[in-house]
């Protein structure tokens, strides 16, 4: 089997006497969505600000490509090709989508933002921008400003924007939230195919979509995996039906 491209082990984090993360370890292989799903309170968040760096665990490993990142800050695990994507957007509103593009592609070769307007100007840094929005999708909203984009749509910008700092997995928390079924289903089109660029570590409580996505499960309840497995797997697993999935399953 391939080596994991994202390998989390015995990760821990407590907060006083709670075990928010109780000894998780997960791996995400080339080409798979991992789906992490568990209740409200399960520890998804903590775990997820982990690996993305917002949050330093007490203990255990997370090693990117074969490279550890646990001691490494946001900013430096994005540059590593750690790509995500929040149920709250952190896109530059104001700026079109192709500028947020362009500034990641800068951020990606090291380049200061001070002289951003002649950047602008810059026709190798264009093409790249506009590459990575074709391949999501967006080149015919190159030029809206990110604020007046759909959800779906930033979603997928902020997936460009991973693809600048050439991604090597992708971690998606919630990408569903606060879309209808229609736009659900065009989203869950989009990662499938997603999935050929980088693996995806999938945060998500839409079920229909987490069933028809992901290659395995893995089950979080009070801080600890409970079960992981393939689909059929987690909804037949009587603990996971019993803590979580119900009518889900």
């Amino acid at each position: 089997m391939a080596e994991p491209v994202l390998a989390i082990r015995d990760l821990r984090k407590s907060f006083g006497a709670l075990k928010a993360t109780d000894g998780v370890s997960i791996d995400l292989y080339p080409g798979e969505i991992h789906a992490l799903i568990g209740p409200n309170g399960a520890g998804k968040s903590t775990l997820i600000h982990q690996i993305c760096g917002t949050l330093r665990q007490d203990s255990g490993q997370i090693r990117l490509a074969g490279q550890e990142i646990g001691h490494r800050t946001v900013a430096e695990r994005a540059r590593l090709g750690l790509g995500r994507t929040f149920q709250i957007s952190s896109l530059a509103g104001e700026f079109s989508a192709l500028r947020n593009v362009m500034l990641a592609v800068q951020a990606g070769q090291g380049s200061s933002f001070r002289f951003f307007k002649p950047v602008m100007r810059d026709r190798a840094l264009t093409e790249a921008a506009m590459e990575r929005l074709e391949r999501v999708g967006l080149a015919a909203r190159a030029h809206v400003p990110a604020s007046e984009l759909s959800h779906g749509e930033k979603r997928q910008l902020e997936i460009a924007i991973a693809l600048a700092l050439d991604v090597k997995a992708f971690l998606l928390d919630e990408p569903m939230a606060g879309m209808g079924p229609e736009g659900s289903k065009v989203l869950t089109g989009f990662l499938d195919r997603l999935r050929q660029e980088a693996p995806i570590l999938l945060v998500e409580h839409d079920m229909d979509a987490v069933f028809a996505l992901a290659d395995r499960i893995s089950v979080l309840v009070y801080g600890r995996v409970i079960a992981t497995g393939t689909v059929d797997e987690i909804r037949n697993d009587p603990a996971v039906r019993t803590a979580y999935l119900g009518d889900h399953a």
